[in-house]
C-alpha cells in the first residue's frame, strides 16, 4: 500500500498493526523529522514510481490540499493495481466551507501544510473519480469522527470514505 500525503504516518502503522503481512509505504511533500513508515518526499504533482506498483493507494485528508485534484488522484490511479482509499472533506454550501476552512486551519497550520482550502462538493468528487477512471466500489459520508455534541457542527456529512475501483 502507499500512503500519499502519509504526514507522520500514523493511520498508515495503525493499519498495519491490524493486518498481518501489510507494507506500506509513503511519500510527503514536507517530511516530518519522525515517520512511523519509511517514506520519501515528493513533490505532490507526480509520483515516484512506476505504473500499478501498489495494490492500493490511500488518500486520507489529502485531495483538498491540492491545487490540482485531478492531477494527484490521477497520479494514485496510475500507481494503484487494485483500488484508491480516499478520506476527504466534501463542502455543499458556504457553512460547509466555513467549517471545512477553520478545522483545516487549527489542524494543519502548526505543520506547515499548504492551505489552498480546496474543497468539492459531491459533484465535483465524482466527476473527478470519473475523469481519473475510478469508479466508487464503496462510498459513505456517514462518518462519525466526533462525539455529540461536536458532531453537530463537525460532522454534518462534511466527510466522505470513498473505496475506488480502477475501470
Amino acid at each position: 500500500m502507499l500512503d500519499i500525503g502519509c504526514g507522520d504516518g500514523t493511520v498508515a502503522a495503525l493499519l498495519k498493526q491490524s493486518r498481518t503481512g501489510l507494507t506500506i509505504e509513503g511519500v510527503e511533500i514536507t517530511l516530518r523529522p519522525t515517520c512511523h513508515i519509511p517514506c520519501r518526499g515528493f513533490d505532490g504533482r507526480h509520483l515516484p514510481f512506476p505504473s500499478e506498483a501498489f495494490d492500493v493507494c490511500l488518500l486520507v485528508d489529502v485531495l483538498h490540499h491540492t491545487a490540482d485534484i485531478p492531477q494527484l488522484l490521477c497520479e494514485a490511479a496510475r500507481v494503484a493495481r487494485s483500488f484508491v482509499v480516499i478520506k476527504d472533506h466534501a463542502s455543499e454550501n458556504s457553512l460547509d466551507h466555513a467549517t471545512l476552512h477553520f478545522m483545516d486551519w487549527i489542524g494543519n497550520r502548526p505543520h506547515g501544510v499548504a492551505l489552498p482550502y480546496n474543497y468539492q462538493s459531491f459533484q465535483q468528487w465524482q466527476g473527478h473519480f470519473a475523469a481519473c477512471g475510478l469508479r466508487p466500489a464503496k462510498f459513505t459520508a456517514d462518518v462519525p469522527l466526533y462525539p455529540f455534541p461536536f458532531s453537530r457542527l463537525f460532522g454534518r456529512k462534511l466527510h466522505f470514505v470513498a473505496q475506488l475501483r480502477k475501470v
